[in-house]
């Protein structure tokens, strides 16, 4: 289950845009990297370090919030399990221990299960409150987030500004009656509509003859308009009742918002005010008569016949201008794709996947031409570096723009010869579930951005620019290659970590594509980087092996004296993204052909896939929570890694499983995926369970939709050599699919795959070669 998330230590930190995060590197020296901060941050990201209600943090890594050294997490003592099952049980549990059969030419190895104790003393994190039947428009720094019409000043309800709420409440009453809901629904990323019905005429009989109809936008307006269905003209006396805490999003997602703050009239609305920060809502028209006492605005609304009146409110925080989203930019970053087809649910699915990621674009301050994506609402409206440059990552068929001002971003906080971790970018821990430690994001990030880097030169990033970031990327690859040492494995920063499968496979990419970027501009390196990759590899294939009766897996971690840890998760889709080199060629992989296989056959099994999408735990496996976001929950990103990764493999029968079920979830949550829901399995008239606590929308979700869309093409450009090659799924499991308004080399790009299964460009950069 999500624990609650950690609010900021003071509500200063929430109300600027920009604010510093002291963190700790693995030795303990102090670093500082800059962060944007507009929301708490999220459940899984602080999850095992610290959250209300827990007495002990476990020790931050490059990137956590807390500044003070503390004990490493410890890592599981081999052939015990650690309950998780309540706060109480802390005791160790003596596990079964099978050894399975030994690798011809290796000596017997002993796989296993190493959940977490549960602190001493700790006591149950309070209920995180709930986002899944939220109605959230989202702009950037500005949400509002609703379950319905009325903003009743209940649980996360409001209008809210770089994480402060400005407005809590606002309940509508026309002629003293709350008209009846009859509708509440998305029309934008942004944007909600509500109607509701009320009888103003005294003769009207049975029938409505007024409709409410409230238009509530992320940028701080609600626009109440009123329809008369009345053969009569009708006064009508309109009240809005208003009410805000000023609390910011941490405090609330706690519990500890407070009481609302008395009002004060201020020219044609109301003002809240606190010693940190204050609101106002101001109306137009005017009302005829403002309350304070009472938080009430009032006015009297002539009606004729078939008529209509409005009344606009307008929520600003006092000091900031009107919210300029960088997602409403007269020029955006990502270009506005489109899909046809025989299946009728992508468009809607890529339409709403492109507005959710304009939606989460930021702007860096400093830096305004620089724009990424936040990981998502409500809870990480904030830079979490490993998921905006995977999401950048997934994006780039829609230009690398974006790709570009997210390297730039993060190439600023970077850490300098004076760390013992120079080169690395800081990020917070991500629990693991309650097998694993949590893990570092940073070190997810710094083997990140040089794939990045490398992919956008491909798809098009002009010279100029991948030249000013080549140094960055040659300070993460050179981490890299410091961290490892001697060794064949990256393994996580605290003393006695665990080698992760997931981290060897971000390791084995970064190094290939890093080297291959180094020789296009003679840089030094390309040679040590080449070797230890194919010493990973050996390494890795002989030893991530757990043998079983099925014929084998991979091992999702090595614990420190270097058994297999055998649990089969999602974290295993990763050896299927191996990344893009020239000529459109995909880099060779950690896996051999027969592992690949098995790993195919795993994941198209119903132990993990629940028939919706990709569980993040196996069904069978120990510790199994179907609502579990790292223990069995349908994760949206790893789904579209496995679907991209088992395609371009050749295993499109599972491939397309997993798509069409994925594609049936997102129908059900209106084609805006969140970013994991609960993995039940799907039965005949069953609907995907949402998490209560999910983000939606999420960064790597939306860019899910794209990267899934595209893989169906195979689009594998190589801006360099002015080709680009297509290699799409031979099987076309959706049937007819057409895609425009894509970018490759700078220029539209347009490519159509028939019922067939063969691929047409229909628009492209001049000069562009279709590759073999």
């Amino acid at each position: 289950m999500h624990q609650q998330p950690t609010p900021p230590s003071t509500a200063e930190d929430q109300c600027r845009p920009w604010a510093r995060r002291e963190c700790l590197s693995p030795d303990g020296a102090d670093v500082t990297a800059r962060q944007i901060i507009a929301a708490p941050p999220s459940p899984e990201e602080l999850g095992a370090n610290s959250a209300p209600g827990h007495d002990r943090p476990a020790a931050p890594d490059p990137g956590s919030r807390q500044g003070r050294p503390l004990a490493p997490t410890p890592i599981p003592i081999p052939g015990q399990v650690r309950s998780s099952a309540s706060a109480s049980a802390s005791a160790a549990v003596p596990a079964q221990v099978r050894s399975p059969a030994a690798a011809p030419g290796r000596s017997r190895r002993t796989a296993v299960s190493r959940p977490v104790r549960t602190p001493q003393g700790s006591r149950p994190a309070p209920e995180l409150l709930p986002t899944h039947a939220a109605l959230i428009c989202v702009a950037l720094p500005g949400l509002a987030i609703s379950d319905g019409g009325q903003l009743g000043g209940r649980g996360l309800d409001g209008f809210y500004r770089a994480g402060i709420r400005l407005l809590s409440r606002c309940q509508v009453r026309v002629a003293g009656r709350e008209p009846l809901a009859v509708l509440a629904r998305m029309t934008g990323a942004d944007s909600a509509r509500f109607v509701g019905t009320l009888r103003a005429s005294p003769t009207a009989g049975p029938d409505p003859d007024v409709v409410v109809e409230r238009t509530r936008r992320a940028d701080g307006t609600e626009r109440i308009t009123l329809r008369s269905a009345a053969v009569r003209p009708l006064r009508l006396p309109v009240e809005v009742a208003l009410g805000t805490d000023l609390a910011d999003l941490g405090a609330i997602a706690s519990g500890k918002s407070g009481p609302e703050l008395p009002a004060t009239v201020h020219t044609s609305g109301l003002r809240w005010a606190t010693a940190g920060a204050a609101a106002s809502v101001i109306a137009d028209p005017p009302p005829s008569d403002a309350l304070a006492s009472a938080g009430l605005l009032r006015w009297e609304l002539e009606l004729p016949p078939g008529g209509t009146a409005a009344v606009e409110l307008r929520e600003r925080l006092d000091g900031a201008g009107p919210l300029r989203a960088a997602g409403h930019a007269m020029t955006s970053p990502l270009a506005p794709a489109r899909a046809t087809g025989d299946d009728p649910r992508v468009a809607p699915l890529l339409d709403s996947a492109v507005a959710d990621l304009q939606a989460l674009l930021l702007r860096d301050p400093v830096h305004p031409s620089d724009t990424h994506l936040a990981a998502g609402a409500p809870w990480r409206c904030g830079m979490a570096p490993a998921e905006a440059l995977a999401a950048a990552r997934m994006t780039l068929p829609l230009g690398t723009r974006l790709a570009a001002g997210t390297l730039r971003t993060l190439a600023r906080t970077q850490l300098d010869d004076r760390s013992p971790q120079a080169g690395m970018i800081p990020g917070p821990r991500r629990d693991a579930g309650p097998l694993l430690p949590p893990a570092c994001t940073g070190t997810e990030a710094t083997l990140l951005f040089p794939v990045l880097l490398a992919e956008a030169r491909r798809w098009g990033l002009p010279e100029q620019e991948t030249r000013e970031l080549l140094p960055a990327a040659e300070r993460c690859l050179t981490w890299l290659r410091t961290t490892v040492g001697d060794g064949p494995y990256l393994r996580d920063s605290q003393p006695g970590g665990p080698a992760r499968c997931e981290t060897q496979a971000h390791a084995y990419r970064a190094a290939l594509l890093g080297a291959d970027l180094l020789d296009a501009y003679d840089r030094p390196g390309t040679a040590e980087l080449r070797q230890w990759a194919q010493a990973l590899q050996r390494a890795f294939r002989a030893d991530f092996r757990v043998e079983d009766h099925g014929g084998g897996r991979p091992a999702s971690a090595l614990a420190p004296d270097g058994r297999p840890v055998p649990h089969l998760s999602s974290a295993a889709v990763h050896l299927l993204d191996t990344g893009l080199l020239g000529s459109g060629r995909l880099a060779p992989g950690l896996l051999d052909s027969v592992q690949t296989d098995h790993l195919a056959r795993l994941l198209g099994a119903p132990a993990m896939d629940a028939g919706w999408g990709l569980r993040g735990l196996g069904a069978k496996e120990v510790g199994h929570n179907p609502f579990g976001h790292r223990t069995g929950a349908v994760r949206v990103h790893d789904t579209a890694l496995a679907v991209a990764g088992l395609a371009a493999a050749g295993y499109e029968k599972e491939a397309g499983g997993l798509l069409r079920g994925l594609l049936e979830a997102a129908e059900h949550f209106g084609h805006r995926l969140p970013e994991m829901f609960a993995g039940t399995q799907r039965s005949t008239g069953s609907a995907p369970l949402p998490h209560p606590a999910a983000c939606r929308p999420a960064a790597t979700a939306a860019a899910s939709a794209i990267m899934m869309l595209t893989s169906l093409a195979g689009i594998r450009p190589d801006t360099p050599a002015r080709t680009v090659t297509l290699r799409p799924v031979r099987s076309a499991p959706l049937g007819e699919l057409g895609l425009t308004g894509l970018r490759v080399a700078g220029a539209p790009f347009a490519v159509r795959i028939s019922r067939l299964g063969l691929a047409m460009v229909e628009e492209a950069a001049d000069g562009l070669q279709l590759g073999v």
